[in-house]
């Protein structure tokens, strides 16, 4: 069976450990933006600015987007069924998308029609002070969600950077968080410069401007999540470290000679499919083939428990038939730095 890697865990371990501290920083999340929400509401109501509507309707929508990724998270634990035979996996990818969705439509796209409709129509803020202090408390609570979501992700994304992280990670959940708390202290550092200029300036464009700059934000970042997860509902591959651990643990018994073509596939963060054509000795008989087979599936799961499901084709080499264009094998071969 391969080894972990010295120092580390192996890349089964990070997928379990992305899984589980990815529900750990939801529910962090959606209890600092319940208290950030109400308070910037109440801040709106006291001081009528633009920046801090735009900032409540922001907080509102990202409890709605970790009500949505707990929601998928629960759902996609139930039982395979005749119509879905491979389970419910990737329905945490489609509540994954339904938030980006929500994060446009809701948080940016208001932000930016109240930022136009208040530069066309200034309107005075009143009670600066209570805007700056409700945004300070907000602050805080949101570098404590994207404190505790950066810790769950750290065993998973190991020496990569967070961008890194984002791009690759199969589990949605840490990704959105990440995606959102980043996105709300800049908004927040947006609301407190448009609050504090139209105090200084006495002109309350800047407020709108605060208003507008949030919402272009909350665009940016929901296109870039709604890429992500259009790649995972699409489907995509496990990791080259994980391929590797699998065509190693293939190769480890002697009833396979080597790997033909390798193709996996993600049927939700924590399942994956794998099939392979794998070479055997032309003189083995069906009953050793049979048990070679399930010593080799025996293998892959020891080795990648998150290997649900297990295809496994017996077939001759031979050379001229070599799929040397199979990605899955130029993912394997690939410099692991690269």
């Amino acid at each position: 069976m391969p080894a972990d890697p010295p120092g580390g865990a192996g890349p089964a371990d990070r997928a379990k450990a992305q899984s589980r501290g990815g529900g750990r920083a939801v529910l962090a999340a959606l209890g600092a933006n319940l208290g950030i929400a109400a308070t910037k509401f109440l801040a709106f109501a006291i001081t009528g600015s633009a920046s801090m509507l735009a900032e409540s309707v922001h907080s509102l929508a990202d409890c709605g987007n970790q009500v949505l990724l707990l929601v998928g998270r629960r759902r996609s634990q139930r039982a395979e069924t005749e119509q879905h035979q491979f389970g419910f996996g990737t329905e945490r990818y489609f509540y994954g998308f339904i938030v980006a969705v929500v994060l446009f439509t809701v948080g940016a796209l208001f932000s930016v029609y109240e930022g136009v409709h208040r530069i066309a129509h200034p309107e005075r803020v009143d009670s600066p002070v209570v805007a700056f202090a409700v945004l300070g408390v907000a602050i805080v609570l949101e570098s404590f969600s994207l404190r505790t979501a950066i810790a769950a992700s750290n065993p998973t994304r190991g020496q990569h950077g967070l961008g890194h992280f984002i791009r690759h990670a199969k589990a949605p959940e840490l990704p959105t968080v990440l995606l959102e708390d980043m996105a709300a202290l800049a908004g927040l550092v947006f609301a407190l410069t448009g609050v504090a200029l139209s105090a200084i300036t006495h002109r309350g464009e800047w407020d709108g401007a605060g208003s507008l700059a949030i919402g272009c934000l909350l665009g940016v970042v929901a296109v870039i999540l709604a890429i992500e997860m259009k790649s995972l509902l699409i489907g995509e591959s496990a990791s080259a470290e994980v391929e590797r651990a699998i065509v190693t643990a293939l190769e480890d018994g002697s009833e396979v000679q080597r790997i033909i073509h390798l193709r996996t596939l993600h049927l939700g963060p924590d399942a994956l499919l794998v099939a392979a054509k794998i070479a055997i000795r032309g003189e083995a008989t069906g009953g050793s083939i049979a048990s070679g087979i399930d010593a080799a599936e025996r293998r892959i799961r020891a080795a990648v428990p998150i290997a649900k499901t297990i295809y496994l084709e017996p077939d001759l080499y031979r050379e001229a038939g070599a799929d040397e264009d199979d990605p899955a094998v130029r993912a394997v071969l690939r410099d692991p730095d690269e």
